[in-house]
């Protein structure tokens, strides 16, 4: 009898036994319907062996697809994936393939039960990896990378990787004229989606758009994987699979002789470091011209208005010169400094910000755990002014208002609103002169579009609570940079001028900012040096949230290799969280140290949720 193993999109980390029918004819990688527990669930085949005749066995009911969706290759990849990020195979693989369009008739021909013959082109992937021949990785970096990159593609084979559907509808029309272009990004609908999979697996397709979703699409021996702007967090998106993009590309390439090209204007440290060791080939052109670059000195002014005079008196210049203008803002509170030295609270220990809260005046570390009360003074200055607050977009806009009556202002955080709402504030925002908003607010604006950015209080950003602010930081600067004409200028407010991470941007020179940025994680332990996790733990009740969390961080300390931090509450007291420190066995250890926590089970008083690698450190 042959028995099939099938992966369902179930939070379950093994597969499903079930007897294939005799004149059933399926292989491995190809979707099949089920039943399991009360109903029928698709799944994919990840596995086929014979056994004796289990009677208890139950029987597959039909196919899905006429082929399968992936070759034995890509479901390896796939249970890499899943390993990688403590992640269910068959999650896994329902988010890296495209979702099915329509059950295979029981009355299809071929066959007088209905399975289908699979008579369907396979996939030239090959089965085993040729190091030989393996290529390095190219990041291209600086002016032009995108217009590099389609010189790199050609008409082809090539997929190219893009952070969201926004980026994939732009990225269409820019591949299309080197040929036609096939989506497989939720942009298309789920039968477009289907089609453009068998068109790339046929060969009759050789150019594909499409996010994370497509990161398995079928590909030949040879053909150019790519991945767009490598640095963004949006290449890790919640739920299943767990692990950024950029990883999957480079473990794919490895095993399947593909040439891959990433494109960053500001590289994450960790590929910088895979590139300045020689893993990864550099190309980053002369640099290009740069807007002016100002920064106002804000230690010890007493602000009553957002605006220094500095950037005040640049965005009425640019007004008059009839050129947009971006003013951008942050959200993010969450950390205390002094608004005499500038000074940021950092824990003694893990030296990233602390987080405040103002309820109890406290400060806490969301590495270590560590809980301290707020000081009355600056421990580096002695000053009194300690700020937990900044500028946000509203207080901004009224003031930007008030003084330019007669310029056309808007306000936008693609970030807060959804829907209706975000469409009006986009609409508003694309008319306007004067544009107040967030991170976000960028994706308005091409290259050289504006006359002028201005940074409010930057600042906020290297207080949070995250060993990565500098990181984004910087690479806001830098993008903001791009989007500023050579003869426009860019002005920063700061209670830090001398940071490295300001003085790296102004000067234009990205090797600064990651040399200091790698001496720091390298220092303390911080990728790319080190892998981390968070481990959060939810519970009912208060009692069974602590033992719960006691007992698992107990289970991660007794794995060798492994630093774990004491649980912390948030600032509800709903969840603890448990950073844990590995090396680059850091996944199957958290595997072995939680195998019982992650178990089925009848009862459970709590549940977990590990991430690992984490781009967006929790607030």
């Amino acid at each position: 009898m042959t028995v099939a193993d099938v992966a369902f999109d179930v939070p379950v980390s093994h597969p499903f036994s079930y007897r294939v029918p005799d004149d059933c004819l399926v292989t491995v990688g190809q979707r099949v319907v089920a039943p399991l527990g009360r109903a029928q669930r698709t799944g994919v085949v990840v596995g086929l062996h014979s056994d004796h005749d289990d009677a208890r066995l139950k029987s597959l009911l039909r196919l899905v697809d006429a082929g399968p969706v992936l070759d034995p290759d890509g479901v390896e990849l796939a249970r890499w994936i899943a390993a990688q990020s403590l992640s269910s195979l068959g999650s896994t693989l329902a988010a890296l393939v495209p979702p099915p369009v329509a059950v295979v008739s029981e009355r299809a021909a071929g066959s007088k039960r209905g399975w289908p013959a699979l008579d369907g082109p396979r996939l030239t992937t090959p089965s085993a990896v040729d190091t030989r021949r393996h290529l390095k990785p190219e990041l291209l970096v600086g002016a032009g990378r995108e217009t590099r990159l389609l010189e790199r593609i050609g008409a082809g084979p090539a997929v190219v990787i893009v952070p969201d559907v926004d980026a994939a509808a732009r990225w269409t029309p820019r591949l299309a004229r080197h040929g036609a272009v096939v989506r497989l990004d939720s942009g298309a609908d789920d039968a477009e989606r289907a089609d453009a999979w068998v068109a790339l697996r046929a060969g009759t397709a050789r150019l594909a758009v499409g996010t994370r979703s497509a990161l398995l699409a079928p590909l030949p021996a040879g053909a150019t994987l790519a991945l767009i702007d490598e640095h963004e967090a949006a290449h890790k998106p919640p739920g299943p699979p767990r692990l950024h993009s950029r990883d999957i590309v480079l473990e794919r390439a490895a095993r399947e002789r593909l040439r891959v090209v990433l494109t960053s204007a500001t590289p994450s440290v960790e590929m910088w470091w895979r590139a300045d060791s020689g893993r990864a080939d550099l190309s980053q052109p002369d640099l290009g011209p740069w807007p002016a670059m100002q920064v106002a000195d804000t230690r010890g002014i007493l602000r009553r208005e957002p605006l220094t005079p500095t950037l005040a008196r640049a965005t009425r210049e640019t007004l008059a010169a009839g050129r947009r203008v971006l003013l951008v803002t942050s959200r993010l509170t969450s950390a205390l400094a002094c608004d005499e030295c500038g000074e940021i609270l950092r824990c003694p220990e893990c030296v990233i910000a602390l987080a405040y809260a103002r309820a109890g005046r406290t400060l806490g570390c969301r590495v270590c755990g560590r809980v301290m009360p707020a000081p009355e003074t600056c421990p580096a200055c002695r000053g009194r002014r300690l700020s937990p607050f900044g500028w946000g977009a509203e207080r901004v806009e009224h003031a930007v208002r008030r003084r330019f009556g007669d310029a056309r202002v808007a306000r936008y955080d693609p970030d807060a609103v959804r829907g209706a709402r975000a469409e009006a504030q986009r609409k508003a925002a694309l008319d306007a002169q004067v544009v107040i908003g967030t991170r976000g607010a960028l994706r308005l604006f091409g290259r050289a579009a504006l006359g002028l950015a201005g940074f409010v209080a930057p600042d906020q950003l290297l207080r949070l609570p995250d060993f990565r602010a500098g990181e984004r930081l910087f690479g806001l600067l830098w993008a903001a940079a791009e989007r500023v004409a050579p003869d426009g200028a860019l002005v920063l407010q700061s209670q830090s001028p001398e940071h490295y991470v300001v003085d790296a941007a102004v000067r234009q020179d990205r090797e600064a900012f990651y040399r200091h940025e790698l001496k720091f994680r390298g220092e303390l332990g911080y990728p790319p040096f080190r892998r981390l996790a968070i481990v959060t733990v939810t519970a009912k009740a208060g009692t069974e949230l602590r033992r719960l969390a006691d007992d698992v961080a107990a289970a991660l300390a007794a794995e060798r290799e492994l630093t774990v931090y004491p649980p912390a509450a948030d600032r509800r007291d709903r969840v603890r969280r448990i950073v844990v420190k590995g090396r680059d066995d850091l996944a199957t250890r958290l595997a072995a140290a939680l195998a019982d926590f992650r178990k089925p089970r009848a009862k459970s008083d709590g549940t977990l949720e590990v991430e690992v690698d984490p781009v967006e450190w929790p607030t």
